[in-house]
């Protein structure tokens, strides 16, 4: 008896075509990194077809996208040596640029390459300072086998609308001088922000169905149901406990189900009691700590059955972002924890 993760391939279709709806007439940077947020790169097949450019952080990640799509990728964390050149030379791959210590590998290098460009307008994690852009991008202009695409810069708050560094980062990086394409928007800036949409944008968590926000958004699909199944069903007594540590004590007569899904599996260890489970459409509670293997949740005046399918998340009862305010994190962190032992399916 196996958890297992439904990726939605109409889920996936429909929240792309929100991102072109939204961002009309530019291009998309699909963010697949962390195997697609979790997603599995091999199942999110509507993304790699109808993005623009797909985006992953590690040239492993590179390597295994290769193997499925023959698109455009950009690798986020650049070159930083002639043998990292050699690898993804090959693979029809741009890269960005974030640091003067890698200006010397592209200047010296006689491979072709396309190359963006990342300013730091204010994150202060990555970037080339603005004093230096100016300099960056006129010696990468003069490199004969580098081909300027663009300019990029990331929002720190992008998903604190109200925040005046939005502000602050969009002016610093309107004032760039460039005749290059631009992207600054990722997902919440995508459906927050119009003046930061630009040349191409950089949908992520948007694609997957979840809210840069953290509250669930009614134009968005969510792609991932996870689910395991019903293991067993006891009644407990009131003052009887359940689980590791017997957090979860019975008030009343309580009936329980153990569901086939743990921290093993991706589910957090300190998810806390109350948490929404769905069984059959029936919306039941999280009673007691999660174990390695199992979880047990108390049903209520519900009626089920052993084998039926428990929803962790992912339907209208367990959106991912509410399972995440239960998790004190939040839904990027839930869907790219997902581990190995979940088998993964497509579905409609």
């Amino acid at each position: 008896m196996h958890a297992q993760a439904l990726i939605s391939q109409s889920a996936l279709a429909h929240n792309l075509s929100q991102v072109r709806e939204l961002a009309a007439n530019r291009q998309v940077i699909a963010m697949v990194k962390a195997d697609a947020y979790g997603h599995r790169l091999a199942c999110i097949q509507p993304i790699l077809d109808g993005a623009d450019l797909l985006a992953v952080s590690e040239i492993s990640e590179v390597k295994k996208l290769r193997q499925l799509s023959q698109k455009s990728i950009l690798l986020l964390s650049g070159v930083f040596s002639d043998k990292d050149i050699d690898e993804v030379a090959p693979l029809n791959c741009q890269v960005v640029i974030h640091s003067l210590l890698q200006l010397p590998v592209l200047t010296r290098t006689r491979t072709a390459l396309k190359v963006w460009i990342k300013i730091d307008t204010g994150m202060h994690r990555l970037g080339i300072a603005a004093e230096d852009f100016s300099q960056v991008q006129s010696t990468l202009n003069a490199c004969e086998h580098i081909s300027i695409v663009g300019i990029m810069s990331h929002f720190a708050c992008a998903d604190e609308t109200a925040h005046p560094l939005n502000t602050l980062q969009l002016e610093r990086f309107n004032a760039l001088q460039t005749e290059h394409a631009r992207s600054m928007a990722n997902s919440a800036a995508i459906l927050s922000n119009p003046s930061a949409l630009f040349d191409y944008v950089r949908p992520g968590i948007m694609l997957y169905g979840a809210s840069p926000f953290n509250v669930p958004n009614s134009t968005l699909k969510p792609v991932m149901r996870l689910q395991a199944p019903v293991m067993a069903i006891r009644t407990l007594a009131a003052g009887e406990h359940v689980g590791y540590g017997a957090r979860f004590t019975a008030k009343q007569t309580t009936t329980l189900a153990t569901i086939g899904i743990g921290y093993g599996d991706g589910y957090p260890r300190h998810m806390a009691d109350g948490t929404p489970v769905s069984i059959g459409g029936k919306l039941c509670h999280l009673a007691g700590r999660v174990s390695m293997d199992m979880i047990t949740v108390d049903l209520g005046q519900n009626t089920v059955q052993i084998g039926d399918m428990a929803t962790l998340w992912g339907d209208e009862h367990t959106p991912v972002e509410v399972i995440s305010e239960h998790a004190g994190t939040t839904a990027y962190e839930l869907l790219t924890r997902v581990s190995r032992r979940v088998r993964f399916e497509d579905c409609p």
